[in-house]
Protein backbone atom coordinates (compact mmCIF):
# COMPACT_ATOMS: atom_id res chain seq x y z
CA UNK A 1 0.00 0.00 0.00
CA UNK A 2 0.84 3.63 -0.32
CA UNK A 3 1.66 5.17 2.47
CA UNK A 4 -0.24 7.91 1.73
CA UNK A 5 -3.84 7.00 1.09
CA UNK A 6 -5.69 8.77 -2.61
CA UNK A 7 -8.22 10.55 -1.43
CA UNK A 8 -11.69 10.41 -3.32
CA UNK A 9 -15.52 11.34 -2.81
CA UNK A 10 -18.78 10.35 -2.55
CA UNK A 11 -21.73 12.16 -3.63
CA UNK A 12 -25.45 11.71 -2.91
CA UNK A 13 -26.71 14.63 -4.87
CA UNK A 14 -28.45 16.05 -1.62
CA UNK A 15 -30.58 18.41 -2.69
CA UNK A 16 -30.98 21.55 -0.26
CA UNK A 17 -34.60 22.54 1.10
CA UNK A 18 -36.16 24.59 -1.60
CA UNK A 19 -33.78 23.93 -4.23
CA UNK A 20 -34.55 22.86 -7.33
CA UNK A 21 -32.97 19.01 -8.60
CA UNK A 22 -31.34 20.88 -11.39
CA UNK A 23 -29.56 23.13 -9.33
CA UNK A 24 -28.65 20.26 -6.89
CA UNK A 25 -26.51 19.07 -10.12
CA UNK A 26 -25.39 22.25 -10.87
CA UNK A 27 -23.88 22.12 -7.66
CA UNK A 28 -22.29 18.56 -7.86
CA UNK A 29 -20.74 19.55 -11.36
CA UNK A 30 -19.05 22.46 -9.45
CA UNK A 31 -18.00 20.17 -6.23
CA UNK A 32 -16.85 17.52 -8.41
CA UNK A 33 -14.98 20.32 -10.53
CA UNK A 34 -13.03 21.39 -7.66
CA UNK A 35 -12.04 17.93 -6.29
CA UNK A 36 -10.51 17.49 -9.52
CA UNK A 37 -8.54 20.73 -9.41
CA UNK A 38 -7.56 19.39 -5.86
CA UNK A 39 -6.20 15.84 -7.21
CA UNK A 40 -8.76 13.63 -5.43
CA UNK A 41 -8.43 10.37 -7.64
CA UNK A 42 -12.85 9.48 -8.01
CA UNK A 43 -15.92 10.80 -7.84
CA UNK A 44 -18.91 8.12 -7.21
CA UNK A 45 -22.11 8.82 -6.86
CA UNK A 46 -24.35 6.66 -4.71
CA UNK A 47 -27.46 5.17 -5.92
CA UNK A 48 -30.77 5.55 -3.90
CA UNK A 49 -34.90 5.51 -4.18
CA UNK A 50 -37.81 6.76 -3.56
CA UNK A 51 -35.87 9.32 -1.04
CA UNK A 52 -37.01 13.06 -1.01
CA UNK A 53 -34.09 15.30 -0.81
CA UNK A 54 -31.46 12.72 -2.51
CA UNK A 55 -31.17 12.58 -6.20
CA UNK A 56 -28.60 10.31 -7.27
CA UNK A 57 -31.63 7.44 -8.37
CA UNK A 58 -30.63 7.65 -12.01
CA UNK A 59 -26.99 6.98 -11.14
CA UNK A 60 -25.28 6.31 -14.70
CA UNK A 61 -27.13 9.32 -16.22
CA UNK A 62 -25.32 11.31 -13.62
CA UNK A 63 -22.08 9.63 -13.79
CA UNK A 64 -22.32 10.45 -17.81
CA UNK A 65 -23.01 14.46 -16.72
CA UNK A 66 -19.67 14.63 -13.81
CA UNK A 67 -17.83 12.87 -16.45
CA UNK A 68 -18.23 14.83 -19.55
CA UNK A 69 -18.36 18.14 -17.52
CA UNK A 70 -14.57 17.02 -15.86
CA UNK A 71 -11.42 16.33 -17.59
CA UNK A 72 -9.44 13.40 -15.47
CA UNK A 73 -11.25 12.63 -12.57
CA UNK A 74 -12.68 8.48 -12.62
CA UNK A 75 -16.13 8.60 -12.02
CA UNK A 76 -18.27 5.79 -11.00
CA UNK A 77 -20.75 4.40 -8.68
CA UNK A 78 -20.70 3.78 -5.12
CA UNK A 79 -22.88 1.75 -6.19
CA UNK A 80 -24.76 0.74 -8.36
CA UNK A 81 -27.40 -1.75 -6.14
CA UNK A 82 -26.89 -5.09 -8.58
CA UNK A 83 -30.31 -6.53 -7.04
CA UNK A 84 -31.95 -3.92 -8.70
CA UNK A 85 -31.22 -4.83 -11.76
CA UNK A 86 -30.34 -6.98 -14.70
CA UNK A 87 -26.57 -7.08 -14.89
CA UNK A 88 -26.73 -6.88 -19.04
CA UNK A 89 -28.76 -3.42 -18.59
CA UNK A 90 -25.96 -2.53 -16.44
CA UNK A 91 -23.24 -4.05 -18.57
CA UNK A 92 -24.47 -2.50 -21.72
CA UNK A 93 -24.71 1.29 -19.97
CA UNK A 94 -21.44 1.10 -18.12
CA UNK A 95 -19.70 -0.12 -21.67
CA UNK A 96 -21.27 3.34 -22.98
CA UNK A 97 -20.20 5.34 -20.77
CA UNK A 98 -16.92 3.76 -20.71
CA UNK A 99 -16.63 4.01 -24.67
CA UNK A 100 -17.72 7.73 -24.06
CA UNK A 101 -14.99 8.25 -21.41
CA UNK A 102 -11.90 5.48 -21.40
CA UNK A 103 -10.37 5.16 -18.68
CA UNK A 104 -12.51 6.98 -16.12
CA UNK A 105 -15.54 4.86 -15.27
CA UNK A 106 -15.51 2.93 -12.44
CA UNK A 107 -18.79 0.22 -11.49
CA UNK A 108 -18.86 -0.20 -7.38
CA UNK A 109 -21.43 -2.78 -6.68
CA UNK A 110 -23.74 -3.16 -3.41
CA UNK A 111 -26.32 -6.39 -2.68
CA UNK A 112 -28.34 -3.94 -1.07
CA UNK A 113 -31.60 -2.67 -2.78
CA UNK A 114 -30.78 1.38 -1.55
CA UNK A 115 -34.61 1.56 -0.82
CA UNK A 116 -37.40 0.29 0.90
CA UNK A 117 -39.16 -3.33 0.09
CA UNK A 118 -42.08 -1.49 -1.53
CA UNK A 119 -39.46 0.58 -3.88
CA UNK A 120 -37.96 -3.00 -4.29
CA UNK A 121 -40.63 -4.29 -6.03
CA UNK A 122 -41.14 -1.45 -8.22
CA UNK A 123 -37.75 -1.73 -9.89
CA UNK A 124 -38.88 -4.75 -11.11
CA UNK A 125 -36.71 -7.16 -9.75
CA UNK A 126 -39.23 -9.37 -8.04
CA UNK A 127 -37.65 -12.86 -6.27
CA UNK A 128 -33.99 -11.72 -8.04
CA UNK A 129 -32.85 -10.51 -4.52
CA UNK A 130 -29.44 -10.17 -2.55
CA UNK A 131 -29.14 -14.23 -2.52
CA UNK A 132 -27.91 -14.23 -5.80
CA UNK A 133 -25.65 -11.39 -5.89
CA UNK A 134 -22.46 -13.36 -6.01
CA UNK A 135 -24.15 -14.71 -9.64
CA UNK A 136 -24.99 -11.51 -10.81
CA UNK A 137 -21.45 -9.94 -10.18
CA UNK A 138 -19.80 -13.01 -11.90
CA UNK A 139 -22.47 -12.99 -14.76
CA UNK A 140 -21.72 -8.68 -15.27
CA UNK A 141 -17.91 -9.61 -15.04
CA UNK A 142 -18.38 -12.11 -18.11
CA UNK A 143 -20.29 -9.43 -19.81
CA UNK A 144 -17.50 -6.88 -19.76
CA UNK A 145 -14.97 -9.26 -20.83
CA UNK A 146 -13.90 -10.41 -24.10
CA UNK A 147 -16.22 -11.97 -26.15
CA UNK A 148 -15.98 -15.44 -25.95
CA UNK A 149 -16.79 -17.91 -29.31
CA UNK A 150 -20.62 -18.37 -29.24
CA UNK A 151 -21.51 -16.35 -26.49
CA UNK A 152 -25.55 -15.65 -26.71
CA UNK A 153 -26.09 -12.87 -25.34
CA UNK A 154 -23.85 -9.55 -25.93
CA UNK A 155 -23.78 -6.43 -24.13
CA UNK A 156 -23.13 -4.28 -26.84
CA UNK A 157 -21.26 -1.72 -26.15
CA UNK A 158 -19.43 -3.39 -23.09
CA UNK A 159 -18.32 -6.65 -24.18
CA UNK A 160 -14.05 -5.86 -24.04
CA UNK A 161 -14.80 -2.71 -22.04
CA UNK A 162 -13.31 -4.59 -18.94
CA UNK A 163 -14.98 -1.64 -16.88
CA UNK A 164 -13.29 -2.03 -12.75
CA UNK A 165 -15.50 -3.63 -10.80
CA UNK A 166 -15.38 -2.75 -7.21
CA UNK A 167 -17.43 -4.50 -4.47
CA UNK A 168 -18.78 -2.46 -1.59
CA UNK A 169 -20.10 -3.38 2.05
CA UNK A 170 -21.00 -2.55 5.37
CA UNK A 171 -20.45 -6.11 7.08
CA UNK A 172 -17.95 -8.99 6.08
CA UNK A 173 -19.86 -10.70 3.18
CA UNK A 174 -18.78 -8.32 0.53
CA UNK A 175 -15.19 -8.40 1.92
CA UNK A 176 -15.37 -11.71 1.76
CA UNK A 177 -16.52 -11.80 -1.49
CA UNK A 178 -14.31 -9.28 -2.88
CA UNK A 179 -11.24 -11.18 -1.44
CA UNK A 180 -12.41 -14.50 -2.85
CA UNK A 181 -12.91 -13.17 -7.08
CA UNK A 182 -9.77 -10.68 -6.30
CA UNK A 183 -11.48 -7.27 -6.57
CA UNK A 184 -10.91 -4.16 -4.90
CA UNK A 185 -13.18 -3.57 -1.64
CA UNK A 186 -15.08 -0.65 -0.36
CA UNK A 187 -16.09 -0.50 3.25
CA UNK A 188 -18.76 1.84 3.92
CA UNK A 189 -17.43 3.39 7.19
CA UNK A 190 -19.62 6.89 6.23
CA UNK A 191 -22.61 5.66 7.68
CA UNK A 192 -21.65 1.47 9.36
CA UNK A 193 -18.32 2.44 11.92
CA UNK A 194 -18.61 -0.80 13.53
CA UNK A 195 -16.93 -3.59 11.46
CA UNK A 196 -14.26 -1.71 9.39
CA UNK A 197 -11.34 -2.52 11.01
CA UNK A 198 -12.61 -6.32 10.93
CA UNK A 199 -13.70 -6.15 7.57
CA UNK A 200 -10.72 -4.95 5.91
CA UNK A 201 -8.29 -7.31 7.92
CA UNK A 202 -11.10 -10.39 6.26
CA UNK A 203 -10.70 -9.09 3.03
CA UNK A 204 -6.59 -8.92 2.89
CA UNK A 205 -6.29 -12.01 5.22
CA UNK A 206 -8.05 -13.52 2.35
CA UNK A 207 -7.47 -11.94 -1.14
CA UNK A 208 -6.80 -14.30 -3.80
CA UNK A 209 -4.84 -12.76 -6.51
CA UNK A 210 -6.78 -12.29 -10.07
CA UNK A 211 -5.83 -10.95 -13.61
CA UNK A 212 -7.67 -7.69 -12.30
CA UNK A 213 -5.65 -7.80 -9.37
CA UNK A 214 -2.56 -8.66 -8.45
CA UNK A 215 -2.55 -7.92 -4.24
CA UNK A 216 -5.23 -6.20 -2.28
CA UNK A 217 -6.72 -2.60 -2.56
CA UNK A 218 -8.97 -1.65 -0.50
CA UNK A 219 -10.90 1.83 0.09
CA UNK A 220 -12.57 2.84 3.54
CA UNK A 221 -15.49 5.80 3.37
CA UNK A 222 -15.65 8.63 5.96
CA UNK A 223 -17.94 11.22 6.83
CA UNK A 224 -16.19 14.51 7.27
CA UNK A 225 -16.48 17.91 8.25
CA UNK A 226 -13.70 20.22 7.57
CA UNK A 227 -13.89 23.94 8.39
CA UNK A 228 -11.34 26.42 9.21
CA UNK A 229 -11.95 25.88 12.96
CA UNK A 230 -13.66 23.17 15.27
CA UNK A 231 -16.62 25.53 16.56
CA UNK A 232 -17.45 25.96 12.96
CA UNK A 233 -17.05 22.27 11.34
CA UNK A 234 -19.31 21.56 14.98
CA UNK A 235 -21.69 24.33 13.91
CA UNK A 236 -21.58 23.05 9.92
CA UNK A 237 -22.02 19.02 11.41
CA UNK A 238 -25.97 19.89 12.59
CA UNK A 239 -26.74 19.72 8.80
CA UNK A 240 -25.79 16.34 8.76
CA UNK A 241 -27.45 15.53 11.99
CA UNK A 242 -30.58 16.74 11.04
CA UNK A 243 -30.42 14.80 8.32
CA UNK A 244 -29.79 11.56 10.06
CA UNK A 245 -32.70 12.07 12.38
CA UNK A 246 -35.19 12.50 9.66
CA UNK A 247 -33.93 9.28 8.05
CA UNK A 248 -34.34 7.39 11.80
CA UNK A 249 -37.79 8.84 12.07
CA UNK A 250 -38.56 8.10 8.19
CA UNK A 251 -38.86 11.94 6.78
CA UNK A 252 -37.73 13.91 3.77
CA UNK A 253 -34.01 14.03 3.90
CA UNK A 254 -33.68 17.39 2.92
CA UNK A 255 -30.49 19.32 3.54
CA UNK A 256 -31.58 21.99 6.29
CA UNK A 257 -29.14 24.81 7.40
CA UNK A 258 -27.01 24.00 10.53
CA UNK A 259 -28.51 25.53 13.63
CA UNK A 260 -26.81 26.91 16.57
CA UNK A 261 -27.71 23.90 19.13
CA UNK A 262 -29.70 20.57 18.66
CA UNK A 263 -30.98 20.44 21.85
CA UNK A 264 -34.92 20.26 21.46
CA UNK A 265 -34.46 18.76 17.81
CA UNK A 266 -33.79 15.45 19.04
CA UNK A 267 -33.80 13.17 22.19
CA UNK A 268 -30.90 11.71 24.41
CA UNK A 269 -31.59 8.23 22.49
CA UNK A 270 -31.38 9.98 19.08
CA UNK A 271 -28.47 11.50 19.60
CA UNK A 272 -26.95 8.43 20.65
CA UNK A 273 -27.60 7.09 17.57
CA UNK A 274 -27.03 9.69 15.58
CA UNK A 275 -23.86 9.80 16.75
CA UNK A 276 -23.31 5.82 16.53
CA UNK A 277 -23.90 6.42 13.03
CA UNK A 278 -21.51 8.85 12.79
CA UNK A 279 -18.84 7.26 14.55
CA UNK A 280 -15.80 7.72 12.00
CA UNK A 281 -16.77 11.26 11.31
CA UNK A 282 -13.86 13.67 10.92
CA UNK A 283 -14.70 17.10 12.30
CA UNK A 284 -12.21 20.07 12.57
CA UNK A 285 -10.10 21.96 10.97
CA UNK A 286 -7.07 20.43 9.42
CA UNK A 287 -4.81 19.57 12.10
CA UNK A 288 -7.53 18.33 14.42
CA UNK A 289 -8.92 16.25 11.04
CA UNK A 290 -5.22 14.55 10.39
CA UNK A 291 -5.00 13.66 14.25
CA UNK A 292 -8.18 11.72 13.87
CA UNK A 293 -7.64 9.93 10.84
CA UNK A 294 -4.31 9.17 12.07
CA UNK A 295 -6.14 7.05 14.83
CA UNK A 296 -8.67 5.87 12.42
CA UNK A 297 -6.09 4.45 10.36
CA UNK A 298 -3.87 2.96 13.32
CA UNK A 299 -3.42 -0.66 12.51
CA UNK A 300 -5.10 -0.64 9.10
CA UNK A 301 -3.99 -0.79 5.83
CA UNK A 302 -5.88 1.50 3.69
CA UNK A 303 -5.29 2.11 0.18
CA UNK A 304 -7.60 5.06 -0.43
CA UNK A 305 -10.18 7.03 1.77
CA UNK A 306 -13.50 8.03 0.23
CA UNK A 307 -15.49 10.72 1.98
CA UNK A 308 -19.06 12.25 2.04
CA UNK A 309 -19.18 15.73 3.22
CA UNK A 310 -22.57 16.71 4.07
CA UNK A 311 -21.96 20.32 4.62
CA UNK A 312 -25.28 22.87 3.34
CA UNK A 313 -23.95 25.66 1.84
CA UNK A 314 -22.35 24.83 -1.83
CA UNK A 315 -19.40 27.38 -1.39
CA UNK A 316 -18.50 26.29 2.15
CA UNK A 317 -18.66 22.52 0.90
CA UNK A 318 -16.14 23.39 -1.95
CA UNK A 319 -13.95 25.26 0.50
CA UNK A 320 -13.80 21.86 3.06
CA UNK A 321 -12.43 19.78 -0.19
CA UNK A 322 -9.46 22.81 -0.13
CA UNK A 323 -9.02 21.97 3.72
CA UNK A 324 -9.30 18.30 3.39
CA UNK A 325 -7.06 18.13 0.58
CA UNK A 326 -4.19 19.75 3.22
CA UNK A 327 -4.36 16.74 5.56
CA UNK A 328 -3.54 14.74 2.64
CA UNK A 329 0.12 13.20 4.42
CA UNK A 330 0.99 9.69 5.52
CA UNK A 331 -0.20 9.19 8.72
CA UNK A 332 2.09 9.09 11.27
CA UNK A 333 0.44 5.90 12.55
CA UNK A 334 1.18 3.99 8.97
CA UNK A 335 4.41 5.40 7.96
Amino acid sequence: MSDCPEYSLLELASVREGDSVGTTLANSVAYAQRAEKLGFKRFWLAEHHNMEGISSSATSVLIGHIAGKTEAIRVGSGGVMLPNHPPLVIAEQFGTLESLYPGRIDLGLGRAPGTDPVTARALRRDGLGAEQFPEDVARLQSLLGPLQPGQPVKAIPGAGTNVPLWLLGSSLYSAQLAAMRGLPYAFAGHFAPRLYREALRVYRDNFQPSERLEKPYAMLALPAIPADSVQEAEHLATTSYQRILALFRGQPLWMKPPVDTMEGLWNAGEKASVKDFLGLQLLGDANTIQRQLEQILSGIEVDELMFTVDIYDPAKRRHALDILAQTRKAPQALS
